[in-house]
C-alpha cells in the first residue's frame, strides 16, 4: 500500500472508532451551531484530533486543511484535506449515512483519498494511478450509457439558500430523464458510491473542499469524470461539482448546465 494511503487509512479508522463509541450517546452531546444548518459536536472535534495526531506524527511538515481546526503549514507542497465527520446532521439524528474523509494534495494534485463509513465498516480508498478500492476490492464506475434508468445522487444547497431556485431548476431538468435521484446527506459517501457504481452520477452546489477532496479522487481512479460546472477541474475552489461514470457524465452535464447561473459556471 502507498505509505501515505496507509497513514490515511489508519487515521480514518481511528476517527471512525471515536464516532462509533458515541452512537449511543447522542442525547448527551453538546451541539454547537457554526452557521445556518451547520453543526459541530465534540465527536467531530475528537475525531479530527486523532486524525491530526496521526498525520503530525508521520508527516510533521505537511500542511493541513481541516473543517474544524482550520489551516496549518500552508506553504508545504503537501496538504491534507480533512472532514472528520461528513454528515454530522445525519449522525445527530441516528441516520446511518456519514463518513470520515481524508485526502492528500501534492502541489495542487490529489494523490491519496480515503472515505470511511464506520457504521457499515466500508473503507473506500485510492492513490493516484493505482485505482480505487472498497475494503481491498477494485472499484469501477458503472458502465451505464446516458441517463436512461440511471440513479443519480445530489445535495441541496442548504447552506446557500440563495441558490435554491437555481438548484431546483437543475433538479427538474434531471428528474424526468432518470430512474431516481437520491439525497442522502454525505457528499463524501455520494462520491464514493459513484466510484463503486452504486450511483451513476452526482452533482451539488456549494461544497467545501473537505467534503469532496477524497471522493473526487475515488471517482477518477475508478474511471469516472469529475468537473466543476464549467466543465473544468476547479471544483475544490468553486465548491460546485459534477461527477459521473464516463458514459453518463456528458448527458448529466448537458442537462444541468443550461439551468445554472453564470456566477456558478
Amino acid at each position: 500500500m502507498h505509505p501515505m494511503l496507509n497513514i490515511a487509512t489508519r487515521a480514518a479508522r481511528a476517527a471512525g472508532d471515536i464516532i462509533l463509541r458515541n452512537i449511543d450517546k447522542l442525547d448527551r452531546l453538546t451541539i454547537e451551531v457554526k452557521g445556518e444548518n451547520d453543526f459541530v459536536t465534540k465527536v467531530d472535534r475528537k475525531a479530527e484530533e486523532v486524525i491530526l495526531d496521526a498525520l503530525h506524527q508521520a508527516y510533521p511538515d505537511h500542511g493541513i486543511i481541516a473543517e474544524e481546526s482550520g489551516r496549518f503549514n500552508q506553504d508545504s507542497p503537501y496538504q491534507w484535506i480533512i472532514d472528520p465527520l461528513d454528515g454530522t446532521t445525519n449522525f445527530l439524528h441516528g441516520f446511518p449515512q456519514y463518513a470520515v474523509s481524508i485526502g492528500l494534495q501534492h502541489k495542487g494534485r490529489m494523490e491519496v483519498g480515503v472515505v470511511y463509513d464506520p457504521h457499515k465498516n466500508e473503507l473506500f480508498s485510492a492513490a493516484r494511478g493505482d485505482g480505487a478500492q472498497l475494503n481491498g476490492r477494485r472499484l469501477r464506475v458503472t458502465p451505464r450509457n446516458g441517463l436512461n434508468n440511471a440513479l443519480i445522487g445530489t445535495g441541496f444547497p442548504f447552506k446557500q439558500p440563495q441558490y435554491l431556485d437555481t438548484y431546483l431548476a437543475s433538479f427538474k431538468a434531471v428528474h424526468p430523464k432518470v430512474a431516481g435521484i437520491r439525497r442522502a446527506g454525505s457528499a463524501a459517501l455520494d462520491l464514493a458510491y459513484v466510484a463503486a457504481g452504486r450511483l451513476d452520477g452526482f452533482w451539488e452546489i456549494g461544497l467545501n473542499s473537505w467534503d469532496m477532496a477524497a471522493g473526487v479522487l475515488l471517482v477518477r481512479e475508478a474511471g469516472g469524470i469529475v468537473t466543476d460546472f464549467s466543465g473544468k477541474g476547479d471544483y475544490l475552489q468553486t465548491g460546485n461539482v459534477i461527477a459521473a461514470a464516463s458514459k453518463v457524465y456528458p448527458a448529466l452535464y448537458d442537462t444541468i448546465k443550461p439551468h445554472l447561473l453564470d456566477e456558478l459556471k
